[in-house]
């Protein structure tokens, strides 16, 4: 069987391309689910500004419960890389099943759990009297259809991981264009608001969620998923590989939550548009990291395979141009910042302040774009190699740095410098990261090879 990319034998610089876009696409295509949604809430006429502010406080706690797939999935492909780079399809196989309960046991959890929790969650994290109906009919409908977010992201990672970045990226993007169609037939034809916007959502990701499954389950995957047993060892691997990338997507929407919480704090009477601000902010921060993101998570497989293989030569230029792609990514995004910021924020809002005070944020928390791509792409780089004892404390330097930084700040400096966070962490957590990588790549591969 000829798969779409050979992981061992391909040219690396082609195969890192050939990996990167279509995952990187992807991504980029699966934030539309978001921004479509937020981009129609915030045109819904008389309500807009209101009915972003509420969809915004639930944007982040809907991305922490879908960190969950990358617990999973982004927990379970390096393992299932490694044994194929080993030869090992029985392993690889009985990976997969694994992480296939665990998807469906949590998106069950996950249900019956937060649902009750809804409302002290939402005034938590920053709803007032006036947002709160808006967040609570968005949010209980989405958290209905966990199971088909879980499954539609989790499950595609086994799907790339097996060289198909191409089908990947088919996954995301049926699910991304029937989000397209369906917002503005249940938020405007059927008149249902922001109820519309979370219904088109769970009903697109049902689709992708099909998709990927019928795909793992043909004759055109090396590995098939098959069903079987849950097993302690393989569960607790997963967890502890998949806690690195859970963690930062879990504490970067905790981060947002803390935001959302501090400028409704210290805004005054101006906390709900400082929250609407914020949430056109994170769309535009989920169109640079959510990309760059399928770009060091979905080339993964290349390291893994290679590793497992212990192919050192392969892992170190794969890992040079995943670091290039990455900073070239983020320097286009850096540059779009400064120069379309005006017309991204008039996709949500017509109104000429709140346009301004939104462009001036980005401008902010894009400055430290370039060295961030750099971190991702290490701390990824370092997850496909199964070496989370250091991409968990990178990934955690860099949050405590922002933390520190998002409560201090509006302290001594107001309400807005909040967003000045961003920037800090994103210079701080890179430097870290590079001299670690520096002093540990070597040492790594050394001791890969002998064993």
């Amino acid at each position: 069987m000829r798969v779409e990319n050979d992981l061992g034998r391909d040219s690396v610089p082609k195969l890192v391309w050939r990996i990167a876009i279509p995952s990187m696409l992807a991504q980029f295509v699966s934030v539309c689910y978001s921004i479509v949604d937020r981009m129609f809430v915030g045109n819904i006429p008389e309500i807009g500004d209101v009915s972003l502010a509420g969809v915004g406080i639930c944007g982040p706690i809907v991305t922490m419960i879908g960190a969950f797939s990358y617990l999973v999935g982004i927990g379970g492909t390096p393992l299932m890389g490694i044994s194929l780079g080993e030869r090992n399809r029985e392993k690889a196989s009985r990976i997969m099943a694994n992480c296939f309960l665990m998807l469906c046991i949590t998106a069950i959890l996950i249900t019956t759990i937060v649902v009750p929790l809804r409302e002290p969650m939402l005034r938590l994290f920053g709803a007032s009297d006036v947002t709160y109906p808006y967040a609570e009919k968005y949010f209980v409908i989405y958290i209905s259809g966990t199971i088909f977010a879980l499954m539609s992201a989790g499950m595609n990672q086994f799907i790339i991981c097996q060289g198909y970045a191409k089908v990947g990226m088919t996954s995301v993007m049926i699910g991304a264009v029937m989000n397209v169609v369906l917002d503005p037939i249940c938020i405007y034809v059927l008149d249902m608001g922001v109820a519309g916007a979370a219904l088109a959502t769970i009903a697109s990701q049902a689709v992708s969620a099909l998709f990927v499954l019928r795909f793992l389950l043909s004759d055109k995957v090396e590995v098939k998923l098959c069903f079987g047993a849950l097993d302690p060892a393989i569960i607790r691997r997963v967890l502890t590989l998949g806690f690195a990338p859970f963690a930062i997507i879990a504490l970067d929407n905790v981060m947002i939550i803390a935001m959302n919480a501090l400028l409704q704090q210290h805004g005054g009477a101006q906390g709900d548009t400082l929250i609407t601000v914020n949430t056109i902010v994170q769309s535009f921060m989920l169109v640079m990291t959510m990309p760059l993101g399928g770009i060091s998570g979905g080339t993964q497989s290349i390291l893994s395979y290679n590793f497992g293989a212990c192919r050192s030569d392969r892992v170190i230029l794969a890992e040079k141009y995943i670091m290039g792609l990455c900073a070239l990514y983020t320097g286009i995004l850096f540059v779009l910042a400064r120069t379309a910021s005006p017309l991204f924020a008039s996709l949500f809002t017509s109104d000429p302040e709140l346009n301004a005070l939104a462009c001036k944020a980005i401008r902010i928390c894009t400055i430290g774009a370039i060295p961030l791509g750099i971190q991702y792409a290490i701390i990824d780089g370092f997850t496909g190699m199964g070496q989370v004892q250091l991409s968990l404390p990178l990934s955690l330097w860099r949050k405590l740095v922002y933390f520190v930084s998002i409560f201090l700040l509006p302290v001594y400096f107001g309400a807005e410098s909040v967003f000045y966070a961003e920037t800090i962490s994103d210079f701080v957590g890179p430097v870290v990261s590079v001299a670690v990588y520096l002093l540990a790549i070597g040492r790594i591969l050394r001791k890969r090879e002998q064993n």
